[in-house]
């Protein structure tokens, strides 16, 4: 499973930001192939403050599902939606996801 992330920092106008949020959710809903989506709001960390306030998660059956998807007229209006929030308040990456039901390694 392939996972595409939206990290976003915390907003200096929460009510702006959330509008934003709003809009750009509304445009990944339509995206193609999304075998699931997860949203964390950060409360802190072991650090202290943490520098972001919101994670979104999408997640595709693979790498290919998910370009397809990022490339599908959905996709490109939902990233243009992502020059919204302004510079530097977004780090974007995406990887494989792996899971196991945890427990020992013995």
């Amino acid at each position: 499973m392939s996972k595409f992330v939206v990290m976003f920092r915390h907003p200096a106008e929460m009510h702006v930001f959330e509008n934003i949020y709003t809009d750009f959710l509304s445009l990944v809903e339509r995206m193609p192939d999304i075998q699931r989506r997860q949203v964390v709001h950060l409360t802190g960390s072991p650090m202290g403050e943490t520098p972001y306030y919101r994670v979104l998660e999408l997640y595709f059956a693979d790498e290919a599902a998910m370009r397809q998807a990022l490339m599908s007229p959905a996709g490109q209006e939902a990233g243009g939606e992502l020059e919204r929030f302004g510079p530097d308040s977004i780090l974007i990456w995406y990887g494989d996801e792996y899971e196991d039901d945890g427990g020992s390694n013995t």
